[in-house]
């Protein structure tokens, strides 16, 4: 097992965090402690939201990992959009409150990458995956084995945020991107993967073992 992580909070919080506080110590400064509290709870807020914990990755043989915090909204069988084929789908819905970097799921080389504008439906809803704002990512492992997934926008999600490319290579738990403010992840995996979780489950993003390959 190995520790993946960057500093406690996202990089993509900064600038949040500091608007955020400053407002707070101004709006304290000029009216007091009590009229600043709302203030305070908003800085509270966005520095939960932007919080990026280490995370322990499994050294399992063949592990597929979450890619993000949150509940199994769907798991089965579903076909491929991206590599067109028969494939095992893993959907896992992230709310506020839940921490919103997202790792790779395996270990492997960036094939291609795809975006999608689109609406920002509520991400629980199975037709987000089709309909949303959406960014995929095909990985192929050492193995040759491909899997795909996919950074969905929410109600309120405005910005997908991805930093990797073809040609690029992630390690298994690796941090690759960000969505702010409520999304999905969308997992394909090939038909002959061993699914590791069931709907309802909760899942923390590098940490807990979602399938095997």
């Amino acid at each position: 097992m190995h520790l993946k992580g960057n500093p406690l909070l996202a990089r993509e919080g900064w600038g949040h965090v500091t608007i955020a506080l400053v407002a707070a110590l101004v709006a304290q400064w000029l009216g007091g402690l009590w009229w600043a509290l709302p203030f305070w709870l908003a800085v509270i807020f966005v520095v939960q939201f932007f919080r990026d914990p280490p995370r322990v990755i499994p050294d399992v043989a063949n592990a597929v990992v979450a890619p993000a915090d949150g509940k199994v909204i769907a798991v089965g069988e579903a076909e491929d959009p991206y590599l067109k084929r028969p494939a095992k789908r893993i959907s896992i819905f992230m709310n506020v409150f839940n921490v919103h970097s997202n790792r790779s799921p395996v270990a492997g080389e960036v094939r291609e990458r795809w975006y999608s504008a689109g609406s920002f439906l509520n991400a629980a809803l199975d037709k987000a995956s089709a309909e949303n704002e959406r960014n995929a990512l095909w990985v192929q492992t050492e193995q040759g084995t491909d899997v795909v997934f996919v950074q969905v926008a929410g109600l309120i999600a405005r910005r997908i945020l991805c930093y990797v490319g073809p040609g690029a290579r992630l390690a298994r738990g690796e941090r690759y991107g960000f969505i702010r403010f409520g999304s999905r992840v969308d997992v394909y995996l090939p038909p002959s993967a061993q699914l590791k979780v069931a709907l309802g489950d909760k899942v923390y993003s590098g940490r807990d073992l979602i399938a095997t390959l």
